[in-house]
């Protein structure tokens, strides 16, 4: 019996290059609670995939001397490759190219013309080919050219003529109810810096949306008029949709309506704008209940400025994994920026995370504990002592505690408060064995059952940390149970309970094995190519 069904979607990522530090840090945010409510007794959907359509991936393919299905296959590798190396636990993976997508596509919108939310008509004006999106000259910028540009890409945008022919989406409509909709929904809108400038934006007045192009055909034709192909974010954000089994037969019966609405979308603050205003928007003219929180995560930035290919700072996430292995990789991207804002990232903040919370701290900690249980007690984990005379088991009353915070920080995406807690526990662990000095009790057989209370107390410490360390780190996790002779900690249904102290058994074997995480040195590695 689960505790029910916890969704969410990462953005469905344009094709036009590989995935990079930023396309990952949010797939990886995602992977991260996806692994933790899997343990914590849900039943879980973890959406994502990639954005095939529209002119900027027609012209892409164009240029590489490819048809725009061919550079779109070629492109899948990169995705899957890349989240397999991150261990992504995605549980569906969209392409918007394939034949659900367009079905969802074609339903969608069929229903909302049939509801009279679309109407035809001729648009001119501008848009930027590059963010896919519309623009008002008003919000226009001029280069040293004197052309007209993009106030988010700064690349110069195309006219559409009144020649061109387009489908609307009455999204004006939609003003009062979306206004109403975030004074009822505070936290639909995440963090509150994202929804003050939604609202503000919405509080502007909205216009119709243009829904369809017809001047070129790399996209989903619209059921009611095939002439014209989906606009990119009318289809590419109906992938959640097919995700989850609208419209679709082959999905078991009652999957879309026991998933929808979804708990998060997860996405770039870039783009909020699209989730925020558009897509909502569009739900309530379906009929169909809103997501209930859009959580628009700030860039990383080096050198202060946002991580991009087109700007050559866009590192990739095999240079880092190859540096730090994939668990610190994913360790430090969740906990050493606060999720929602921007950060700054450096190969010298990582090393210096990556020495102090994994090496000194975690690492160091499993390497002294185990190496004392060989050597006191024959590699066997003691006998769980309850009451000896004299002693104190700190440690129990801070692992007790963790659940509660842990759990309240990872419903709110707060990775760094999450992670804290857990190295709270890890930071007792250490005092405690400066305190209580094994080394000292060993030399006295008097002391014996003393020597047995802190060991235990030391293994069953790093037993319940590794639990609440696995959805950052999942390779690392399941290492140091290994060693403690313990199942997997990806099989865990139930994290409060399994996490309730006192269940290491007596007289598992106890391996010492390598250091989980050998220290570095900063000047031995560089991000520079």
């Amino acid at each position: 019996m689960t505790k029910g069904t916890y969704s969410f979607t990462t953005p469905i990522y344009y094709v036009n290059a590989a995935p990079h530090l930023g396309t990952a840090y949010t797939t990886v945010a995602a992977d991260t609670v996806a692994r933790y409510q899997r343990m914590n007794g849900y039943d879980v959907a973890f959406v994502t995939g990639m954005d095939e359509h529209g002119q900027k991936v027609a012209d892409t393919a164009a240029s590489k001397g490819m048809p725009p299905q061919a550079w779109c296959d070629s492109m899948e590798p990169a995705f899957r490759e890349a989240w397999d190396m991150l261990g992504i636990t995605y549980t569906d993976f969209v392409r918007t190219t394939e034949p659900r997508h367009a079905r969802t596509v074609q339903k969608f919108w069929g229903d909302l013309h049939d509801r009279g939310y679309c109407y035809k008509d001729s648009y001119e004006g501008w848009y930027c080919v590059h963010e896919e999106t519309y623009y008002a000259e008003s919000d226009l910028e001029k280069n040293e050219e004197g052309q007209l540009v993009c106030p988010d890409c700064k690349r110069p945008v195309q006219r559409m003529s009144s020649g061109e022919e387009n489908w609307f989406f009455r999204l004006s409509d939609f003003q009062q109810p979306l206004l109403d909709f975030y004074a009822s929904h505070p936290d639909f809108i995440r963090p509150e810096t994202r929804r003050n400038e939604i609202v503000a934006f919405v509080e502007g007045g909205l216009k119709d949306l243009s829904i369809s192009r017809s001047t070129f055909d790399w996209g989903v034709p619209l059921p009611f008029d095939e002439g014209h192909v989906a606009y990119v974010w009318a289809d590419a954000l109906l992938a959640y949709l097919t995700g989850i089994g609208y419209g679709d037969d082959e999905k078991r019966a009652g999957e879309f309506e026991a998933r929808w609405p979804m708990q998060y979308h997860f996405v770039g603050k870039d783009i909020t704008r699209f989730h925020c205003v558009i897509w909502p928007a569009m739900l309530m003219a379906a009929g169909l209940p809103v997501t209930h929180t859009v959580f628009g995560h700030g860039f990383l930035l080096t050198k202060g400025e946002k991580m991009s290919k087109s700007k050559g700072n866009g590192v990739m996430p095999a240079d880092l994994v190859e540096v730090f292995g994939v668990d610190a990789y994913r360790y430090y991207f969740m906990t050493d920026v606060q999720f929602g804002q921007d950060g700054n990232i450096s190969m010298e903040r990582m090393v210096q995370v990556y020495n102090a919370d994994l090496a000194n701290t975690w690492g160091n900690l499993v390497s002294r504990v185990f190496n004392m249980t060989k050597k006191y007690f024959d590699g066997r984990v003691p006998e769980a002592l309850v009451n000896v005379p004299g002693m104190d088991n700190p440690l129990a009353a801070v692992a007790a505690e963790l659940y509660g915070t842990y759990d309240e920080c990872m419903a709110q995406v707060d990775f760094t408060g999450a992670a804290a807690a857990v190295q709270k526990l890890a930071e007792a662990a250490n005092l405690y064995v400066e305190q209580a000095a094994p080394w000292t009790l060993a030399k006295d057989p008097a002391k014996a059952d003393q020597l047995a209370f802190v060991m235990y107390n030391l293994l069953e410490s790093i037993r319940i940390i590794a639990l609440y360390m696995a959805p950052f780190m999942p390779n690392t996790s399941a290492e140091v149970c290994r060693r403690l002779g313990l199942a997997d900690p990806a099989l865990v249904e139930d994290i409060q309970a399994a996490t309730v102290w006192g269940q290491l058994p007596a007289g598992n074997a106890v391996e010492v094995g390598d250091p989980l995480f050998p220290r570095l040195d900063t000047d031995a590695i560089s991000l520079e190519e």
